[in-house]
């Protein structure tokens, strides 16, 4: 009689990344306040990438890159432009703008994009309660976005800083169902630190397009706490994170994955209270539940 294999350390990955990404946010805040964003989302993945090829390299993974295609460098080109560059510019700009603790809950509409288009593409499947958690989730995500004004969203009163966050859902739901394809015989790992890689070499020539040397001088003289977050952010929001990430794509499948980002929002609040002190008023809290209690409706109902 076989038994269906365990995939316990892959569900504990993902709720190791869904801490590390909620810790990103109050990280991320303080970065955003302390450097020039896009050049603080450059020195982020160019270390991140580093550490990241690093490790690849003590595996002696690093050499297989010379035996790919054209057509599969291309996909994980197309996926760093999501993922990494698009995303993290996105990200630094605008918690520029938006306290941590609402950014983090403006991302539960990540699984409610990711499972429509999965079931489009992919034919994941979906029923009545997966349609009901969709629902609740956007519906608390759109009070978060407005201050407890949802209507607002019709009529387009809706701040750069969320604009800009949506920007971030986005750009992470075409990265989650890219990487499903781009993945196909390759390992999480390589998969993460080549995108980095990527991904920091076009956030580098953007900052030095937009903003010149002067950006890096900036990032270069940051104080102490900034360069603390900066080494949460590198070593555990990207470089683990990414790849337990990835991990549990490959593993359990685009939706149920991206499941777990439901969790990251609950740490991102909770972080962002207890480190920056951040207020949690009616709009936040009220849509925050609805959009966290709507997400695991959607996860119950994948089950």
């Amino acid at each position: 009689m076989t038994h269906a294999p365990s995939h316990l350390s892959t569900h504990l990955r993902l709720v190791g990344m869904a801490v590390l990404w909620g810790a990103s946010w109050p990280w991320g805040r303080v970065l955003a306040q302390a450097m020039p964003p896009l050049a603080a989302a450059a020195c982020r993945f160019l270390i991140a990438g580093a550490i990241l090829m690093l490790w690849l390299a003590s595996t002696g993974r690093l050499s297989a890159l010379r035996s790919w295609s054209a057509s599969r460098w291309a996909g994980m080109v197309v996926a760093a432009s999501f993922g990494v560059f698009g995303y993290a510019t996105f990200f630094m700009s605008g918690l520029k703008h938006v306290p941590a603790g609402k950014g983090a809950l403006v991302i539960t509409l990540n699984p409610v994009i990711t499972l429509l288009l999965a079931a489009w593409i992919f034919h994941e499947r979906l029923n009545k309660r997966i349609g009901l958690g969709m629902a609740l989730a956007a519906v608390g995500a759109a009070v978060v976005i407005t201050r407890g004004e949802p209507w607002h969203v019709l009529d387009g009163r809706v701040g750069i800083g969320e604009l800009l966050l949506l920007g971030c859902v986005a750009c992470w739901v075409a990265y989650t169902l890219i990487g499903r394809k781009v993945m196909a015989g390759v390992d999480a790992l390589t998969t993460t630190a080549v995108t980095a890689a990527i991904g920091a070499a076009m956030l580098l020539a953007l900052t030095l397009a937009v903003d010149g040397t002067t950006a890096l001088a900036g990032v270069l003289a940051a104080p102490r706490n900034a360069w603390l977050c900066m080494a949460g952010i590198t070593v555990g929001s990207t470089a683990l994170a990414y790849a337990w990430y990835f991990d549990g794509v490959k593993a359990l499948g685009a939706g149920a994955a991206s499941g777990y980002i439901t969790l990251v929002p609950v740490f991102g609040v909770v972080f962002s209270a207890l480190w920056l002190g951040e207020v949690v008023d009616a709009s936040l809290l009220v849509g925050g539940t609805m959009a966290i209690a709507g997400t695991a409706l959607m996860n119950l109902g994948r089950r």
